[in-house]
């Protein structure tokens, strides 16, 4: 491609004649005698603002690094100046231990790994009500690590050192005001519903669990309940009643929280009527009407509150539970993982370096306490003394885009297929986002040009690919501020923990499945209804030390970069929640002409969210209507497990493969879809 460009290149792209007249001969200026990255990076500061259109900054990018060296990998979309670099936490924490590089730290944290995280309590501040005699006890080996041997602590008491003046959470409801609670009110509310437990006879150890939207009382029923030594039980308000009366029946819930109806894009959705239907024990709701009709045995919110708004901590052991969480893996009934009080020092620990949270700074990640990123949300943001920011309408909507923009957002943190809808949609165009500072993706595998979009629309901000889960508390893979940011790569394995890439004979490798090194302070020991060595351990393979299983596909790049490839087993990711091929068969095998089925998840040619593909053996009275299959089917999903998964595509057979032991061979599946999909496209 020529580093020059023409005025109708411009003028395709979507400008205007007097504007794509007046850049051009800047533009070609630059791409003529400037180096790629310097080129780059002045078309940023002085060219591309976010009201152009994006086709003219994937020109550009294009062109400007038309002739790069593809040994490098990919070209950086961002680079950091030497000023950002300093202000960042990895910089002071560099300083701390006299290392010259970032490679050097994470190479002395994964040596170092006691001293390490020695070091970042410490730098966190968490208070500890009794200090441990040791940091880590590794008797027992690396699979079961001791953490703070001897300590006790409340994590809650680390989530509220802030001044008491100081923000803790901004929202907005969908067309509402925006509303600030400061640390001493959240505080105070928190303190309200620890001793709403206690005066309602619960004990420490009891599990009780939330089904609610993330609200800023949703956090404080979390907090409140962790405080009083009780045990949160995640569940997504999305799921079906027969998924909240499965993940109740495996905690053993004693109460669950909840409100009468969501309110999202324009919508009232029944909440309180599925935790009813789910027959759930005690449930405490928060009702937009004085008038609702409870169970026998529930209660409102008013009546739960209690009026103490002081409440010290329960002081309990570093291992006691403060929350259990699920993910799916290869069978029908999901993991249930506990997260203890050394858990979400883990959360915070990435939010500090990784994410660069600072005080005062404002962080939103559209979630939900169902899943790992709203507890991580709480953490990462409380812990580091910043301000949560939550938006209670559909992150689909404009109104989302100006939520970021009026709260001040300074790290927005979202799932792929978001994205991908603004970029379709052009929903977020025009807003100032120029607080932010960083983005953040999980949940997906992203798309590099999606990716592009979402940078171009914060004049160029780093994005951190974060790649982890439940069972780790946070990531094992992701990116940092102070490295280039490549679109759709990971920089590093996390600070305090290390991976290697082994194929299938289990050599090491630059493309392969990822196994996680540990011990690490936010690592899973056990499992509920699990054998914790049996899921993560047994089926390892050693390289002179103790391997854990994680099941993703990596590639290391020629430059260091990674990129990840998506799921090895039968577990896919689907608008950014882990689900098993088995859960979404179990249902789909019950529709009327189904005889059985197979789920998959497909990753694009060109990256980005994986699509949900359906392959389905029907009776033979059955008519083939591949679209009205695909809707009987999408709406079993919806009603049974979560609106949230779409089917892309529907593929009728005869037959599904199968081993000699009669296992369904997806991975066989899948090949043959990518095939057909060649073919065809």
């Amino acid at each position: 491609m020529s580093k020059q460009l023409s005025l109708e290149q411009l003028l395709n792209c979507g400008l205007e004649t007097n504007i794509a007249s007046a850049i051009l001969p800047q533009v070609n200026q630059w791409l003529a005698s400037l180096p790629a990255t310097h080129c780059w990076q002045y078309l940023v500061q002085y060219i591309l603002k976010s009201c152009h259109p994006f086709a003219l900054h994937e020109l550009l990018y294009k062109t400007t690094f038309s002739d790069w060296d593809i040994n490098q990998g990919q070209p950086p979309a961002w680079f950091p100046s030497p000023e950002q670099i300093q202000a960042t936490n990895i910089a002071a924490l560099m300083k701390e231990l006299k290392l010259d590089s970032y490679a050097e730290l994470h190479a002395w944290s994964a040596q170092h790994r006691a001293e390490f995280w020695e070091m970042m309590i410490k730098r966190l501040g968490i208070c500890l009500q009794k200090s441990y005699t040791q940091i880590v006890d590794l008797s027992q080996g690396v699979e079961l690590p001791q953490w703070l041997v001897g300590a006790r602590l409340n994590i809650t008491d680390s989530c509220f050192q802030a001044p008491a003046d100081n923000p803790a959470i901004i929202f907005q409801p969908e067309g509402g005001a925006l509303t600030t609670w400061t640390y001493g009110e959240l505080q105070a509310l928190t303190n309200r519903v620890a001793n709403g437990l206690v005066e309602a006879g619960f004990v420490p150890g009891d599990a009780i669990a939330i089904a609610m939207p993330m609200t800023a009382e949703s956090v404080a029923i979390y907090l409140g309940i962790v405080k009083a030594g009780c045990v949160v039980v995640s569940i997504a308000d999305s799921f079906a009643a027969d998924e909240i009366a499965t993940r109740l029946r495996i905690s053993k819930a004693k109460a669950i929280f909840t409100q009468d109806y969501i309110r999202r894009g324009g919508k009232q959705l029944p909440l309180y009527a599925k935790v009813v239907d789910a027959k759930t024990p005690r449930a405490i709701v928060l009702a937009s009407s004085p008038s609702i009709t409870l169970r026998l045995g529930d209660l409102t919110w008013e009546k739960f509150l209690s009026s103490n708004e002081k409440f010290d901590a329960f002081s309990a052991h570093p291992t006691a539970y403060t929350n259990i969480l699920f993910s799916s893996g290869t069978t029908a009934e999901p993991k249930a993982i506990p997260w203890t009080q050394t858990t979400p020092i883990k959360c915070a620990s990435d939010g500090h370096l990784h994410h660069d949270i600072h005080p005062q700074d404002v962080v939103a990640w559209p979630t939900n306490l169902g899943w790992m990123m709203g507890p991580w949300l709480i953490y990462a943001s409380l812990v580091n003394k910043a301000t949560i920011a939550l938006y209670y309408g559909a992150p689909t909507e404009r109104g989302f885009g100006e939520f970021i923009q009026d709260a001040r957002v300074t790290m927005l943190g979202l799932v792929p297929s978001l994205v991908s809808n603004w970029k379709t949609t052009a929903c977020m165009q025009g807003f100032d986002w120029s607080a932010i500072k960083a983005f953040s993706s999980t949940g997906e595998c992203s798309n590099p040009q999606d990716i592009l979009f979402l940078m171009s629309l914060a004049g160029y901000k780093p994005i951190v690919e974060y790649c982890g889960g439940t069972e780790i508390g946070g990531a094992y893979i992701t990116g940092t501020v102070v490295q280039p940011a490549i679109p759709s790569t990971f920089t590093t394995p996390a600070l305090g923990l290390d991976f290697v890439i082994l194929d299938e004979e289990g050599h090491l490798a630059d493309k392969g499945e990822a196994f996680i090194v540990p011990p690490s302070i936010g690592l899973s020991t056990e499992l509920l209804n699990k054998d914790h060595h049996q899921v993560y351990f047994a089926n390892a393979p050693s390289l002179g030390q103790a391997l854990r299983c994680h099941g993703d596909q990596i590639e290391q790049l020629p430059n260091g970069y990674y990129r990840a490839l998506g799921r090895v087993d039968d577990t896919m990711n689907l608008s950014g929640i882990k689900v098993s091929s088995t859960e979404i068969e179990q249902i789909l095998n019950t529709v009327e002409g189904i005889c059985e089925t197979a789920a998959i998840a497909i990753s694009p040619p060109e990256g980005g969210p994986s699509l949900l593909i359906i392959y389905a053996v029907v009776e033979s009275n059955v008519k083939a209507d591949k679209e009205a299959l695909k809707a009987s089917l999408q709406t079993a999903i919806k009603q049974r497990l979560n609106p949230l998964f779409k089917i892309h595509d529907v593929v009728i057979v005869e037959s599904l493969p199968r081993t000699a032991s009669n296992k369904v061979m997806r991975r066989v599946l899948r090949d043959r879809y990518k095939v057909a999909e060649s073919v065809n496209g």
